[in-house]
């Protein structure tokens, strides 16, 4: 047997930095994961692979739309599915060999296999059971689906299988306008695919601030994709090439019908606990399957601690990452801290979306007397010249004090843009802060300082 003062139950994006963290605070620290791959979910079916098909289709719609415009000439750009497939491979080998370098630099053991808990300060790999003082479960999520879909990964499929497809379709339905939704939507509907997104609610991506929502749907509908909103999926039938999605619109319970050839389910996900034997070990779990945690990350069960999307939260990569970090500095007797309230989300389609914060709305419902500040992409040049200037910079602050609550970004390079409010945040900052910065010039950023400057006396370039 073993023994660890440390195991981490999971090699995704919280598991594996965790046991980093771990190892670098003096822990005798080992990882475990039965995918075969370190990453997880992020750099094996999810982030990173999705983000190298969102580049390829980017540089295809480029050619196709844009370089002409710039005296670039020549025969269109044709599409080979398998070589794409191929470097999004390559783009994913490298990523999880640099894990296990990772690990070897910081002497984490790592263990693969499925990992279980037969009993507190244990852990089964394989036939092997190995001890250790603590134990994290950074097991992650799997997708959800819906009553009345059976997924087969082959036609009716999840992100998963989306990325993988054998071909490139002729149309798909999307259920689901989040954010897999919309960037897997926006891959196929650049190669071509007719893309139809089916979502429950009235508005795509949910908990998006409500301007931003409607500003990035009408883009995406300049750009192939068709929204059916309001409608609750029944359930979908399997037939000969094509698949038929049934729903029912929600504002008179009329019944329709979609045909495509795939159907990609993208409802969301849910945490993956299974075969981990925690309710054996009477660690306790929340009624949406999250495992119980309390503010430092342990469980009800001693040494059993919890990060990522196992437990309550956004399933974000990031927000696993710093809870993987924050777990590690507990058990080794430190502090630590994650600032849930400074954690970005970002859709990586073209334009970019990311947010920060608050949104309008929920500063309305908690009576909050703030202001907005906007600035939009038309008045900056370096937007304006790589075709790029739909989207707009929103910051949000409050009425009394200037303080930044949240702000959100459609447009170039928004994922990176949002860091520089996220780092103000944490500091306390203020809009004016922001707007008395100098920002590069030309440069996407100049938008965020606008933006701030319109929370006081005004932009200067609106």
């Amino acid at each position: 047997m073993a023994e660890f003062d440390v195991i981490v139950i999971g090699g995704g994006p919280g598991g594996y930095v965790c046991a980093i963290r771990c190892a670098q605070l003096g822990l005798k620290t080992a990882c475990v994961e039965g995918r075969g791959a370190l990453g997880g979910t992020c750099l094996n079916v999810g982030c990173i692979p999705s983000k190298a098909l969102l580049n390829a289709t980017h540089h295809l719609h480029e050619v196709h739309e844009n370089f002409e415009k710039m005296g670039l000439m020549g025969a269109k750009v044709k599409v080979d599915w398998a070589k794409m497939q191929d470097y999004k491979q390559d783009v994913i080998t490298g990523n999880t060999k640099g894990i296990e370098f990772l690990f070897k630099k910081n002497k984490v053991t790592y263990l693969q296999g499925w990992g279980s808990i037969p009993a507190a300060g244990q852990v089964k790999v394989g036939d092997e059971i190995h001890s250790a003082k603590n134990i994290v479960i950074a097991t992650g999520s799997e997708p959800a689906s819906l009553p009345g879909i059976e997924i087969d990964e082959d036609t009716i499929v999840t992100s998963t299988g989306a990325l993988s497809l054998p071909k490139i379709p002729k149309s798909m339905v999307v259920i689901g306008a989040g954010v897999i939704g919309l960037e897997m939507g926006s891959v196929y509907a650049r190669l071509g695919t007719e893309v139809t997104v089916v979502e429950y609610l009235d508005a795509i991506t949910p908990g998006m601030d409500g301007e931003v929502a409607k500003s990035f749907q009408k883009i995406l509908a300049k750009q192939g994709l068709k929204f059916v909103l309001g409608a609750a999926v029944q359930g979908v039938t399997k037939g000969k090439g094509k698949n038929t999605v049934a729903y029912k619109l929600r504002k008179d319970d009329s019944e329709h019908t979609l045909d495509a050839e795939v159907v990609l389910v993208a409802t969301g996900r849910k945490p993956y606990t299974a075969g981990l034997g925690l309710e054996a070990v009477g660690v306790e779990m929340l009624p949406r399957g999250q495992v119980k945690t309390n503010d430092h990350w342990a469980t009800n069960v001693a040494g059993i601690y919890a990060i990522g999307d196992a437990i309550v939260g956004p399933m974000l990569a990031h927000k696993a990452e710093d809870e993987g970090m924050a777990v590690a500095e507990v058990i080794a007797g430190k502090h630590g801290h994650v600032n849930y309230d400074v954690i970005p989300g970002v859709i990586y389609t073209t334009p970019e979306v990311a947010s920060v914060g608050k949104t309008e709305e929920v500063l309305k419902q908690e009576g909050r007397a703030y202001k907005v500040g906007k600035f939009s992409f038309m008045g900056n040049g370096r937007a304006k010249a790589v075709f790029q200037a739909d989207g707009f910079v929103k910051m949000i602050v409050d009425a009394g004090t200037d303080r930044i609550l949240g702000c959100h970004i459609i447009g170039p390079g928004a994922g990176d843009m949002i860091h520089e409010i996220c780092v103000a945040m944490e500091f306390g900052a203020s809009a004016q802060d922001v707007a008395l910065t100098c920002h590069a010039h030309p440069t996407y950023s100049e938008a965020v300082r606008e933006a701030a400057l319109a929370c006081g006396d005004g932009a200067i370039h609106a």
